[in-house]
């Protein structure tokens, strides 16, 4: 048996990562006549190869599952840029994620626009001068008739060449970061199926040491709602509690029967819990109404999960919900920028001292499971997804909650 010369003077690994293949076609456009010096080589010792461009035999399908292991947005955007396959390719990515800068309310947006409003010319600036004087009063007044909090926007600080490059550059010249939204950043995706989308932080500001975490599933309005709660978090190994949380720790352990104590009751305990359902469910209504247009314009999205980098609470939708949104609107909430929550049944375990098999102790350890009213018994008295909402260490939490008394609540619509 011989072995043949391969047909060309070099090949790809396919293990060869995208920035290097980046850099290669860098190279490349960078220094031509060392390209064509190799491709003279090349056509002396191996005739056939001297018009192949080597890279254009990856074929699409491998260049894709490279695409979609990279999934940020951002760097997709950036591989666009590199050739005109990749920004053919680019926009058959499935799987994206949109990792969001900033948070922008009406009074930043405002500021914004008037920024812009410097390019349009000293007609249109007199044009809101005139106006804003009678705009502005009835603002006012609206903020007195029914106090808002300013409705919030997302926005992706995107460093790729968009349709509005020009405005883009003159923003850049100006010392300011061009943005957009989660929808403008993926208009031009066509098959997206798994879509996530990252908060830089959680919207709850809580106190260090305390734990609350929450997860919500929507179709077009509240399917259901975990929350897991402590009033503080602690390791014995990394973390000595004080002499007086020793003796009441051990005093609500020798009192423990499964029930809530009556200090619960007089010490703020419950005031403390019902703030954070509230809080939670405000913030993951909120969440879902800003889905709305990035749901109706990819037809094509399977699932989608709206988190933040602290993993304070995760918004879940899968194919069934998503479909229904489409179907059937949401009805928004008349005193904000909103979902409207509907009434619900809550189902409430709570643990003065929860401790877990790595260790980590939770100080009055509080599970709540809301649902809407409407669900079914059968589907109340199913509690899976109560215990497999949390990843561990606190789906272990979950799990021990849920085998202590239960404690029943509702809550009107809001």
């Amino acid at each position: 048996m011989c072995l043949h010369n391969p047909p060309f003077p070099f090949s790809f690994s396919l293990s060869l990562s995208l920035i290097d293949l980046a850099e290669t076609l860098a190279i490349r456009s960078r220094f031509p006549r060392m390209s064509s010096n190799r491709s003279d080589l090349g056509s002396r010792i191996y005739p056939d190869s001297a018009a192949i461009d080597h890279f254009d035999r990856l074929p699409d399908s491998l260049l894709l599952l490279v695409f979609n292991k990279i999934a940020d947005v951002k760097a997709l955007g950036r591989c666009c840029v590199v050739s005109r396959r990749f920004h053919s390719l680019v926009p058959q990515v499935d799987n994206v994620l949109v990792r969001v800068d900033c948070v922008i309310s009406d009074d930043d947006s405002s500021s914004s626009a008037a920024a812009s409003d410097k390019s349009r010319g000293p007609f249109w600036t007199l044009l809101r001068l005139v106006f804003g004087g009678i705009v502005k009063p009835i603002q006012t007044l609206g903020q007195f008739l029914g106090p808002k909090r300013p409705s919030p926007s997302l926005a992706v600080g995107v460093g790729v060449a968009s349709e509005d490059s020009e405005a883009e550059a003159e923003a850049e010249t100006e010392g300011a970061v061009p943005h957009h939204s989660p929808t403008q950043v993926l208009k031009n995706f066509n098959e997206i199926r798994l879509l996530r989308i990252e908060l830089p932080s959680g919207e709850l500001g809580i106190e260090d040491g305390v734990l609350l975490k929450w997860r919500a599933d929507f179709g077009s309005t509240l399917d259901n709602c975990v929350i897991l709660g402590a009033s503080s978090v602690f390791h014995p190994k990394s973390q000595e509690p004080s002499t007086t949380t020793t003796l009441e720790a051990q005093a609500q352990a020798q009192d423990d029967n499964g029930s809530i104590p009556d200090s619960f009751y007089t010490n703020g305990g419950l005031k403390l819990r019902v703030v954070w359902t509230i809080s939670s469910l405000i913030a993951a209504s909120a969440r879902h109404y800003l889905l709305q247009p990035i749901i109706s314009e990819h037809g094509t999205l399977e699932n989608l999960v709206l988190t933040d980098a602290d993993g304070q609470g995760v918004l879940y939708m899968n194919r069934e919900q998503l479909q229904e949104l489409r179907v059937k609107p949401l009805s928004a909430s008349s005193a904000s920028k909103r979902t409207l929550v509907p009434a619900l049944n809550m189902r409430l375990w709570y643990a003065p001292q929860l401790e877990l098999s790595d260790g980590l102790v939770l100080k009055g350890a509080t599970l709540v499971a809301i649902r809407p009213t409407d669900h079914s018994p059968k589907e109340a008295s199913d509690l899976s997804w109560v215990s497999s909402a949390f990843q561990e260490p606190y789906r272990t939490a979950a799990t021990m909650l849920v085998k202590r008394r239960t404690y029943c609540l509702e809550m009107n619509s809001f």
